[in-house]
């Protein structure tokens, strides 16, 4: 079977999917790309992905976009990477729906405002309520995780290395936020996952600093 190749940027949401691959020990390829440079926007990479982000994930002549998607995907093919229980598994698709339609959307407004509007005055105010409207966000979360642990069901998931590309961005330069003053209960989470192999391994190739 052809091993597939995980399109990524470093630091981007294809972190996730770049963590959930390597949790699933199975061969996998990587294509990095420059986001800055613009790699996501060549002729290239228009070819695997028409819509020009990452991730993309490319078996034979198969592409799957858009992290929920892949994770899920990556789930199905590894079971232990998935909740057993039927209301876990339903626990485990909220929050990959949570994750995906409030945070990440939240936080492309604090990172791309200009997808939002073509006035560039109004830049500021669509970035500064997007960071009032994620902290916010992060606090939900921080609650939903106050119990300790894995996110679903006492077992480690692929919604865990979601939870981590979030707490990520959150102590990043757009955000800025101190974590662990914040949102304890999720840098013990955060600092869980830097424990695993396979984490370390992905923050390793995508020369990011661990949680800690």
């Amino acid at each position: 079977m052809t091993a597939p190749t995980l399109y990524y940027a470093p630091g981007a949401c294809s972190l996730a999917s770049h963590i959930a691959l390597e949790e699933a020990g199975h061969p996998f390829e990587t294509e990095r790309l420059n986001l800055q440079a613009g790699d996501q926007r060549s002729a290239r990479y228009l070819a695997v992905n028409e819509r020009g982000r990452v991730p993309a994930l490319v078996t034979g002549d198969w592409v799957l976009t858009e992290n929920t998607a892949i994770l899920r995907h990556v789930a199905r093919l590894h079971p232990a990477l998935w909740p057993a229980d039927p209301r876990d598994q339903a626990v485990a698709d909220e929050w990959l729906a949570w994750l995906s339609t409030n945070h990440h959307t939240t936080f492309a407004h604090i990172r791309r405002p200009e997808r939002y509007t073509a006035d560039e005055a109004a830049f500021a105010g669509i970035q500064a309520k997007a960071l009032d409207t994620f902290g916010d966000l992060c606090t939900m979360t921080e609650v939903r995780l106050s119990n300790g642990g894995w996110a679903v069901g006492g077992r480690y998931s692929v919604v865990d290395p979601y939870l981590l590309l979030f707490w990520f961005w959150g102590r990043g330069p757009a955000c800025k936020f101190d974590m662990a003053e914040r949102f304890p209960a999720w840098t013990a989470h955060a600092r869980a996952m830097a424990e695993r192999p396979a984490v370390q391994a992905v923050f390793a190739r995508e020369k990011l600093d661990l949680p800690r």
